[in-house]
């Protein structure tokens, strides 16, 4: 199963937690101070980071779902 991440960018603070947990995956916009997923991810191995990250973001903005 892919896991496929969404970002709530309403939500989304910029604490920067996300990239605590999975700098490989998450990045903040410069400008907008909001969270992204860096192009080509999630990958292989990773779930455990990502899963970590959406559990540490204080505003819940990260949603992530199984395909």
């Amino acid at each position: 199963m892919t896991l496929h991440i969404d970002i709530d960018e309403t939500k989304c603070a910029g604490y920067g937690n996300c990239i605590a947990d999975a700098p490989d995956v998450f990045d903040l916009d410069p400008e907008t101070n909001v969270a992204f997923v860096l192009d080509g991810h999630p990958q292989p191995g990773e779930d455990d980071d990502i899963e970590q990250a959406a559990a540490d973001c204080p505003v819940r903005a990260i949603l992530l779902t199984r395909a």
